[in-house]
Formats: structure tokens, sequence, C-alpha cells
């Protein structure tokens, strides 16, 4: 794999390739434009480019048709016409190494965190909480960490908050913030967070962050796709409030790394006005500072969504890299966004950034990049340079194939319940503790082997034990990234 120095967008005026240094590409950056206007395939191309960069991508498929990246393009009509027209492109269809996710395990490997991991602020954003509610969620935290009790999974959860219900003696000073009532609330909460599906992305084997950055054999950085195409519409909760824990957990486990000629991984943040919307503005003012402060760790964050107006102005001051597809102007509403928008780049003499944001066609974008210096470049009009992969999604034999053929296959297929608050609580009342359900034969992956599985799941087991043991202290003291920087979480 030959060394990538610029990520190349596409194509100018003139034909030459417009792109960035890939040194600026933990600068963030920005993907807009109006439904239709072609931002899938700009995402998919700048994966691509990511990807033969030996960069790691983690993105969210919202439509479901990111996964074409898993199959070779082929390219024809005026999607050959536009290759023939970039000859430097050196396009070559080809698959790309990617890796399926799913947080319900049906589509991908199942996605999970533990309680523990999120920590009491972005668990009481994900049950949108009231202050009262969200002081008696810090205070039983308080108490798991006094007790040690582990908070793996949603029964945990209900067996600590009924534990105090029966020993309100153990909240201390605390007692006042937790009443029968906010109890009740909080196990109202999590039923329905258990009606939306949400249950599973709570326990073991948790997500391991190396999985994400480790690369290809060929040298290609992997492609790691989250299906978020039901999760986005039947509890899109859920799905902002794992990408807001991953973003904690990257910045929270990753090294400084200075200045570096590339970034370790991209991420993509499709729908990202979900990120934003209902979010406590203590939340959203700490999200803000990490967002800067995660690009010394290596990490780029490119956000997709239909217009630049669904970030918040603090982000969008963040983003080197833009590509703006068009935009529909037919209120004054809409028209006074537009105007927005072409004022967030830096003009062009040759055209008028305000008209060309209504003229753009499908596949067309305004970009602004970032100079050497990483002062914003003039705003260029470019034709997005084609993906070599598919456009279009995979089928369901060739997604189960990419999922079984993964080297994660039985990494995270089947979930390990180990001794936590659940068992621990119940053990202590005198009750026998009932097992957790096993799956049925035809619920089992396609991927299992049982020795590979037992193997793997052992590993990830004591993987995590130690992990909580050696925080234990640190639990106590702050709680990780979303402690000290938004104000309380794990560890």
């Amino acid at each position: 794999m030959s060394e990538i120095s610029t990520i190349v967008v596409g194509a100018g005026p003139d034909g030459q390739p417009v792109g960035q240094a890939m040194r600026l590409a933990n600068r963030h950056g920005l993907v807009a434009g109006a439904t239709g206007t072609g931002k899938t395939v700009t995402l998919q191309h700048l994966a691509e480019a990511f990807s033969d960069a030996g960069v790691a991508v983690f993105a969210a498929d919202v439509k479901g048709d990111l996964c074409g990246l898993g199959a070779a393009g082929a390219p024809q009509g005026k999607v050959a016409e536009r290759i023939a027209g970039m000859p430097w492109l050196g396009h070559r269809p080809q698959a790309y190494p990617v890796s399926l996710w799913d947080i319900a395990g049906q589509s991908g490997h199942p996605l999970r965190t533990t309680l523990s991991e999120m920590g009491p602020l972005l668990l009481g954003n994900l049950l949108e909480l009231t202050d009262s509610q969200q002081a008696a969620l810090y205070a039983a935290f308080k108490v798991a960490d006094r007790e040690g009790l582990l908070l793996l999974d949603l029964k945990d959860l209900k067996a600590l908050l009924a534990h105090l219900k029966d020993n309100p003696q153990l909240l201390g000073e605390d007692s006042a913030l937790v009443t029968t009532a906010s109890t009740q609330a909080l196990l109202r909460r999590l039923a329905t967070l258990e009606q939306q599906g949400a249950e599973a992305l709570f326990g073991e084997p948790g997500l391991q962050l190396e999985d994400l950055l480790r690369p290809d054999p060929d040298g290609r950085g992997r492609i790691h796709l989250l299906d978020a195409s039901r999760l986005v519409h039947e509890a899109p909760k859920v799905y902002a409030t794992f990408l807001l824990w991953l973003l904690a957990e990257l910045f929270e486990q990753l090294p400084e790394r200075g200045d570096a000629d590339k970034p370790v991984l991209a991420l993509f943040f499709d729908e990202a006005h979900l990120l934003f919307n209902d979010t406590p503005k203590a939340l959203q003012d700490r999200l803000e500072q990490v967002v800067r402060l995660i690009r010394s760790k290596g990490v780029g964050v490119y956000f997709v969504t239909q217009s630049p107006g669904d970030l918040p102005d603090a982000v969008l001051a963040q983003l080197g890299l833009r590509i703006q597809h068009g935009l529909r102007a037919f209120t004054a509403k809409e028209q006074k966004s537009l105007r927005a928008v072409a004022d967030g780049f830096r003009p062009n003499p040759a055209f008028e950034t305000l008209a060309v944001l209504t003229e753009l066609g499908i596949g067309e974008a305004l970009v602004g990049t970032l100079e050497e210096k990483g002062t914003p470049a003039m705003v260029q009009r470019v034709l997005i340079a084609p993906p070599q992969s598919r456009i279009g999604p995979l089928s369901a034999a060739e997604r189960s194939a990419l999922i079984a053929a993964s080297p994660l296959a039985g990494r995270y297929d089947k979930p390990v319940d180990r001794e936590s608050a659940y068992e621990m609580l119940t053990q202590r009342k005198g009750e026998p503790v009932e097992p957790a359900p096993q799956p049925k034969a035809d619920e089992e992956s396609f991927a299992d082997k049982a020795g590979e599985f037992l193997q793997s799941a052992a590993g990830q087991a004591i993987k995590s034990a130690v992990r909580q043991a050696a925080n234990q202290l640190g639990r106590q003291l702050v709680r990780g990234l979303m402690g000290s920087l938004l104000g309380g979480k794990k560890r």
C-alpha cells in the first residue's frame, strides 16, 4: 500500500483533483446537502480514501446502502463517464475490508457496552431524565462504586434500585435524592428502553477499541459500519447516545499523538442533528469541547446532515473539510439559512457561492478545504469522485457471507453474563439466581464455532474483569471522559 498524503474529493472545473492534506484530516469535516443530492456516495468515497491510506473508519449506515463498500463496483452510465473524465484517479473496481455491526445483533456483530462504561450522565440523557431523576441515578452509581457492584446490563441497575429501596441507609447523605417516586420513574424509563430493544446494547463482551483500529492484513484501514437503518427511526436516542459514548471512549483511551501524517480513525456520524437534539446544555457544551480536543488523539469526526444549521455554531467552527451538496430554498427561513451556508465558505471570485448552492446537480458539491498552513482555502465547485466499491446495498446472502468471513466472527456473537450487581444482590437476599437465557439453536449466529467462541468469550470476560478491577478506585475519583469533561461518568 503506497503512502497517500491527500484526501482527493473530486475534480474542479479544470478537471484537476481537489483535495486536502491527509495530515489535516483530524481537523474534522462536514458532508451536507438536501436528500438525494449524493451525500451517501460522497461518504462512501471518503471512507475508501481513508481506508486506502491505512486509516480505520467507523460510520453509521443509516439508509442501509453504505454496506456496498464490501463489494466491487461495476460502473456504468454517467458514473463510468465521470471516471473517464478523471484519469488521474486511477479508478479500480474493488471491495473494501468491511466489518458489519448491529446493536440488535441481527445484521452484524453485536455492539455492546456496559452501564458502568456508559456512566450516569450519558445514561440519563438516553433515559431523558428530569434533574431529580438524574440526581437519583448519580446516587445509585455512587453506591455501586462504593459497594463494588458491577453494573453491566439493565437487570443489574434494576436490582440495585430495588436494593436501595429496601436499604436506604446505604445512600448515606444522598438518601434524600433517591425517593420512591424517583425510583419508580427510573424503573419505568428502563422498561421503556427495553421495549425499544435497547437492552441489547448493554452487556458483555463489550466493544474493544483495538478491534476498530486494527488494520487489514493488506495494510488498508478496516471500515466498520453500524447498521442504523432501523435504529434512527425506532430508537434515535439509543443511536445518538451510542455515538456519544464511542466518542467518549476514544477520547479517554487513545494517547496523545500530536502532529501526525494521518489520523488513526475517521468517524462519520450520519443524521448528525440527532446528537444535539434535546441534549442538555451541559452535555452539549462538553461535547463541543470533546470535538475540539479529540483531534489531538488522531481522530477525525465527520458530520453528515442535510444542513450545516443542524449543528451548533461552536462545532461548525471546528470543521476543516466542508463538502456542501445542493440545497433548496423555497421559504424565507430557508433562504436565510442558505445565505448562512454560503457565508461559511471563503469566497471564490470565479463564482457567486450563494447562487451556485441551488444550481448544484447530483454528485456535485461546493468544497472548502484547508491549505497547508491550516487556513481555509477558497471554495471550489467540484464533481465528486465515484467510489471504487458498489454503489448500492449488499444482498442478504452477501451480507451473511461478509459477517461469516469477518476476522471478528465469534468474538462478540454470544453474550457473556458474569457475576455482577444482579447476581451479588440476589445472593445476599438468599434467593436463587436465575440463569441468563440462552439463544435457541435457530437463533445462533452462523459464524459460531464452539471452540473459537469459548476462547474469545473467555478472553473478553477476563480482559473486561481486569479492566473493571483496575479502574475501581478511579471510578470513585473521576468517572473518565464524561466525568472530567462532562460532569461525571464511569471510573
